[in-house]
């Protein structure tokens, strides 16, 4: 059968991806199971995703329940899931407001709209620039990649939309520069995920808020890959002390099932009025059901405490293994956002590490990038410590 579902597959499937060799079946917390039975432990999470692990009993309860009573009625009447995630999201950050689509992507391209339409609104048409950084990573749609700063991921779809200039992150002094009369917002992620996980040096955030309060631009923050606990707190910008304008969610927040959310504060939310936007199938009954379990899960249970708590853990255990092995670099991040970058192209190392029955994938070609469950445990990081140690140089 894992044959052919392979050679289906690609045949059929848009070669848009170079996928590993394994047909995924069935998954359980922390571990997945393919077509013939092999074990994994899951380091990718669907890429920073399922933060509560697969099949989460919880959540697969409230996904059956709310299919047995509502899917889909569209935005154009009130549902309680949504209206509840909404609320649950505002009284757990600055935001007032949330506009709700199907992907980080979509939410990016809302804040992206969002910040230039209220710099029209405050009677300031010429403000439409969106100063990004050099190895962000925003989304593959047009507005996205082209705020994206890695040309890979613009390479063959040129022109790019207009508006968007790019400065190093960390780099402020770049940025001051950067910022004019015609920029209407700063984009950034608070730690860079597909950029190599790159966290921010001290300060930085700092310096970015007052310089967009100097400069009357707004601040976005992409916390799709960073947010829902991912860093040891609800948002990675807690751990800064920065407030921003704008912030964009994805990924993790219904655990594994095709939500987008784009948050601000109201103020900055008026600009989006009747008509402004939408998104047919933004924050649907059954999408917003699983993420309200899903994120009251994370509040209640201690779940992003112990991120932090475990994230430390294991980034200590990779900082103890570099000190054994030359080839390891560097080792950066944040909770259970953590990369290790080695001094040669990581392809073997992950194709290995699949062989050893660990899944772990790479970023920037030399990093390997750590994004498990939020409830992975100690024992499975000790178990993939001690199989980097004997497949490293």
């Amino acid at each position: 059968m894992t044959e052919s579902i392979m050679h289906t597959a690609d045949r059929v499937i848009a070669a848009t991806y170079k996928r590993f060799p394994i047909v995924l079946q069935r998954g359980k917390g922390c571990n997945l199971w393919d077509t013939q039975g092999r074990q994994y432990t899951d380091f990718v999470a669907g890429i920073a995703v399922c933060n509560l692990g697969h099949a989460h009993p919880r959540i697969a309860e409230t996904i059956a329940r709310q299919a047995g009573e509502l899917v889909h009625v569209s935005n154009l009447y009130y549902t309680i899931p949504q209206t509840e995630l909404a609320r649950l999201l505002t009284e757990n950050c600055f935001a007032d407001r949330v506009f709700f689509g199907n992907s980080g992507a979509e939410a990016n391209e809302a804040a992206i709209k969002l910040a230039r339409k209220y710099a029209k609104d405050q009677g300031q048409p010429e403000r439409f620039g969106i100063v990004c950084m050099e190895k962000s990573f925003h989304g593959r749609t047009m507005a996205t990649l082209s705020a994206t700063g890695q040309d890979k991921i613009r390479k063959g779809f040129s022109p790019v939309l207009e508006g968007f200039s790019f400065v190093p992150f960390n780099d402020i002094e770049a940025l001051a520069a950067a910022v004019d009369d015609h920029t209407c917002a700063v984009l950034l992620e608070p730690i860079q995920g597909e950029g190599g996980i790159h966290p921010p040096e001290l300060g930085y955030l700092t310096q970015v808020r007052e310089l967009c309060d100097r400069r009357g631009a707004l601040m976005i923050l992409d916390e799709i890959q960073t947010g829902m606990g991912r860093t040891g707190k609800l948002f990675a910008h807690e751990h800064y002390d920065v407030v921003p304008d704008i912030m964009t969610l994805a990924k993790a927040l219904a655990n594994g099932l095709p939500i987008g959310a784009m948050l601000a504060t109201e103020k900055v939310a008026q600009s989006f009025g009747v008509g402004a936007h939408a998104s047919t199938f933004g924050g649907t009954p059954l999408v917003t059901a699983a993420a309200l379990t899903a994120l009251t899960i994370l509040l209640e249970d201690k779940v992003i405490e112990r991120a932090g708590e475990t994230g430390a853990y294991f980034k200590d255990a990779l900082s103890k293994l570099k000190l054994r092995h030359r080839c390891i670099l560097d080792v950066r991040g944040q909770g259970l956002l953590l990369g290790m970058q080695l001094d040669a192209p990581a392809d073997d190392l992950i194709g290995k590490l699949l062989e050893r029955g660990f899944l772990v994938n790479c970023v920037q070609g030399d990093t390997l990038r750590f994004a498990p469950p939020l409830i992975i445990e100690k024992n499975e990081i000790n178990a993939l410590i001690r199989c980097l140690d004997e497949l490293l140089p």
